[in-house]
């Protein structure tokens, strides 16, 4: 019988593939962007800084930034060891496809994954963004040519069954476009935490971001119990971990949310993370859903080890809130 042994949480956010130097750089991307206020309302940058912490400035002077890379840099090599200690047979990554492969045309809400594999191919030249940011960005993907990385299409296979079977009606695809390859939440896990350790994988992908068919926490949360359920009647004898890629707060950092997220999931407070108001969870901080998610898949198995730095990089608060957590 399979068994889920271990459960992941981490932020797959740029700033873990940036140097310090280029963190001091991104308020001139936070200036461009579309920023809410912690309450999910559309706002500006300068209406942000007006109502910033008091002590924001120290909390972006440059020793504070040294100490917090240093500190997420030696947390993505703790999860790099984690899921390699593990001795899994197979990873579930629960993560969101910003556009990447599914567009307005055709946008799930919940799919799985099924192909024999799934391509992680170089970051195309016509990337947007300024040049400094592009290393960054790239750091997600293959460098020359593309790779193709494992899938264990036939867990995928059995979570479809098992979870039509119970009544999500997930979407599912076997391949991508020529030339397209995973989204970034995916790729962080095979570049970053796998690091060449070919695991397979079953992609799990949530519309986090894109109204009108995001799924509410509460779904998210018993799609995960579901997933949990389908692992446990799959017949073959594996060691199965599952992985939420992405969040916490972002772009406005929101310690009250992320705080509140993590003390949940280390005590297990299945209502709260259900409750969680969808308004809250919008843009970058509609990843936490895939954390919601794996918190149902995960209830049997304590919380170990969890960390959280504010990673603030701007006088008005913005920022991604990284946190990292492992279940066994």
């Amino acid at each position: 019988m399979a068994e889920i042994v271990l459960g992941i949480g981490a932020s797959h956010t740029p700033m873990l593939n940036a140097s310090l130097a280029d963190w001091q750089r991104y308020v001139e991307l936070d200036l461009k962007r579309d920023l809410l206020t912690r309450e999910g309302d559309p706002t500006t940058f300068d209406a942000l800084v007006q109502t910033a912490d008091a002590d924001m400035a120290e909390k972006i002077s440059a020793g504070a930034l040294a100490k917090r890379h240093a500190r997420v840099m030696q947390n993505v090599k703790t999860l790099e060891k984690a899921v390699l200690e593990a001795r899994l047979d197979t990873l579930i990554v629960v993560g969101d496809d910003q556009q990447e492969l599914y567009h307005d045309r055709n946008m799930p809400c919940m799919l799985i994954y099924r192909g024999a594999t799934i391509p992680n191919v170089p970051l195309p030249a016509k990337t947007r963004g300024p040049d400094w940011a592009r290393p960054m960005i790239a750091r997600y993907y293959e460098t020359e040519r593309p790779k193709d990385y494992p899938v264990d299409s036939a867990l995928a296979h059995h979570l479809i069954d098992s979870l039509i079977e119970q009544e999500f009606d997930v979407s599912c695809s076997d391949s991508v476009a020529a030339g397209e390859g995973e989204g970034h939440a995916f790729a962080f896990v095979h570049n970053r935490l796998l690091k060449g350790h070919d695991i397979p994988v079953v992609p799990v992908c949530l519309n986090t971001y894109y109204p009108p068919n995001q799924a509410t926490p509460r779904r998210c949360y018993r799609f995960g119990q579901a997933i949990a359920a389908a692992v446990r009647s799959y017949k073959k004898d594996i060691r199965v971990g599952i992985l939420a890629s992405g969040g916490l707060s972002h772009f406005t950092i929101d310690e009250e949310l992320d705080s509140g997220v993590l003390d949940a999931l280390k005590n297990k407070d299945a209502e709260y993370l259900q409750s969680l108001p969808a308004r809250k969870l919008q843009a970058g901080s509609s990843e936490i859903r895939n954390w919601i998610c794996i918190a149902g898949a995960l209830e049997p198995l304590p919380v170990t080890w969890m960390d959280y730095q504010p990673g603030y990089r701007s006088l008005a608060g913005t920022g991604t809130g990284m946190g990292f957590v492992t279940w066994n």
